[in-house]
């Protein structure tokens, strides 16, 4: 008799809005997920407190938070005193790479997943990074994925004797209001979520940043209103 056991995955669940949809949508393939977060050195930590509470609401059997420490090179407004830079309009974003890039985030990210994919018996990585609405990051880009996928396999035990690693980008051709959609479709609660690259203290998201600006813009193309107060 074959094994009806679920195929396992890693999902790497930051707490935010693109996160948070990748989570839904890998349980509601089938996988059994494991979550990956970061306390990486990030200025705040509402958004590990959110990934905690969307683990939670979605019964994710095991959420591991890895520590490490990429606020030791700074150079990014999320890891350094550098301001987060405002903006009035959404329209007022661009396709430069902004000052909340954090140089080499997604690849070290990606990294420690492979590390827990091997040890957890997953062939399946999932990252929510969007190649449409985002801010000009070079590690969402699919050439990037698609290199990462390479490397992968050529660098594990699983890649070589194994049936191999994949990296699965559900979000890589959607805009921010079809992401919304297939999260609400999936039943993502997104008030248990955090956005925002400059949040108050109490997690009150700025409304200003291009996360912020993104996330209102994908939830008011669906005629709705995004959760959280903004301030």
């Amino acid at each position: 008799m074959r094994s009806l056991m679920k195929p396992k995955a890693i999902v790497l669940l930051s707490g935010g809005l693109d996160s948070s949809t990748v989570l839904a949508h890998a349980l509601n393939e089938g996988y059994d997920v494991k979550a990956l977060s970061f306390r990486y050195g990030q200025r705040h930590a509402i958004e590990l407190k959110a990934a905690e509470r969307v683990a939670k609401a979605f019964e994710v059997t095991e959420h591991v938070v890895c520590d490490i420490d990429l606020g030791v090179f700074g150079g990014s407004a999320l890891t350094a005193d550098i301001e987060v830079p405002k903006h009035e309009s959404a329209e007022e974003l661009n396709s430069d790479i902004p000052v909340t890039y954090v140089p080499a985030r997604n690849t070290v990210f990606l990294s420690f997943a492979l590390a827990f994919a091997e040890v957890s018996g997953a062939n399946d990585i999932f990252i929510g990074v969007s190649a449409l609405d985002y801010s000009g990051y070079p590690d969402c880009r699919p050439e990037f994925i698609e290199a990462f996928e390479r490397m992968a396999n050529l660098a594990t035990k699983a890649g070589v004797e194994g049936s191999g690693i994949r990296i699965k980008t559900p979000l890589i051709n959607l805009t921010k209001a079809q992401t919304v959609e297939m999260g609400l479709r999936l039943g993502v609660d997104y008030s248990l979520t955090s956005t925002c690259y400059d949040p108050a203290a109490d997690g009150t998201p700025c409304g200003q940043c291009d996360s912020c600006h993104l996330r209102i813009k994908g939830f008011e193309e669906l005629g709705l209103k995004a959760p959280l107060v903004y301030r």
